[in-house]
């Protein structure tokens, strides 16, 4: 029996379309739109390409977006400046550093001068600090799309045995954290854990977030557990092609999984609308508007 395919478009389609009902009420509350600063630095294609695609989603959902483009031989201290300058500006609510930064630039000083109450991607030390600790926080937008989907396909987490495959800062430990909090027992695994498949069979839910191509197969899932693939891996498909495939051997774990996220179409459109949904969180909480009554009283299309 195949498992479910969780449509992460289709999912992401619907998020967006309420943050854009959300940021038209916002925009006549406020007197000004929502809205997003990017920093790129550098001409790497693939960031230039997840920029532009941010632009695209936040200007669609009547956001207002500026992308700065600086070039690969900027300096610290300019970059530093930048950051500054968006952290004063009153007219800026979320403020987004496009990583990698090329060689030479210190990421962590950059991510840590970002104003916390602007940090859309939730990797300042003190988002970080208080997602840890359970109290309201900015959290980063994959691990966030994750819970979301999760949440949509098995409703209440509680009590689940929960496997993240990855240790960064940027999805593993945010996503444990997430389970945690939603009453999950969660094992973080990695690259030196001792009988990884072993390991992994014991999840309820498998969120694979290691950046190797197809290293979970489909005997290391436990039957009809629910599996998030968040990786993003290219690899050589004939001249001049490529294909794009998860963490996940998708052929072999659909015939065992219960639910299971396709690459591409699963995590990647949820992380860009769940970056919109931090930056209206933002926005609301720096305004003084209460998100939870935006729509209020007005009728749903």
């Amino acid at each position: 029996m195949s498992a479910v395919v969780i449509d992460g478009k289709a999912m992401a389609l619907s998020l967006r379309a309420e943050l854009a009902r959300k940021a038209a009420a916002f925009t006549a509350r406020a007197g000004r739109p929502p809205s997003l600063a990017a920093v790129l630095v550098g001409d790497d294609p693939a960031s230039a390409i997840y920029v532009r695609n941010k632009g695209v989603a936040a200007r669609a959902a009547g956001f207002d977006s500026v992308e700065h483009h600086l070039p690969a031989s900027t300096g610290q201290k300019n970059l530093m400046a930048l950051v500054a300058r968006l952290n004063a500006d009153p007219r800026v609510d979320g403020i987004l550093v496009q990583l990698p930064l090329p060689d030479g630039l210190d990421s962590g000083a950059v991510l840590i001068a970002v104003d916390p109450a602007k940090d859309v991607d939730g990797f300042h030390p003190l988002n970080v600090g208080r997602l840890a600790l359970g109290e309201p926080a900015c959290v980063p937008c994959t691990p966030q799309g994750c819970l979301i989907m999760l949440r949509h396909q098995l409703g209440d987490l509680t009590g689940r045995e929960a496997v993240v495959i990855g240790r960064s800062g940027i999805v593993g430990r945010p996503m444990a954290a997430l389970l945690v909090r939603e009453n999950c027992t969660v094992t973080i695994a990695h690259s030196r854990t001792r009988g990884l498949a072993e390991v992994c069979r014991r999840g309820d839910i498998l969120i694979a977030a290691a950046g190797r191509p197809e290293l979970v197969r489909g005997d290391w899932i436990k039957p009809g557990a629910t599996v998030i693939d968040v990786g993003i891996n290219r690899l050589p498909a004939g001249i001049g092609k490529s294909r794009l495939v998860g963490d996940v051997c998708f052929a072999e774990a659909v015939q065992v999984a219960g639910a299971i996220t396709p690459v591409p179409g699963g995590v990647g459109p949820m992380t860009i609308a769940c970056l919109l949904a931090n930056t209206l969180a933002c926005a609301c909480r720096r305004t003084g508007i209460d998100e939870e009554r935006l729509l209020a009283g007005r009728p749903r299309p």
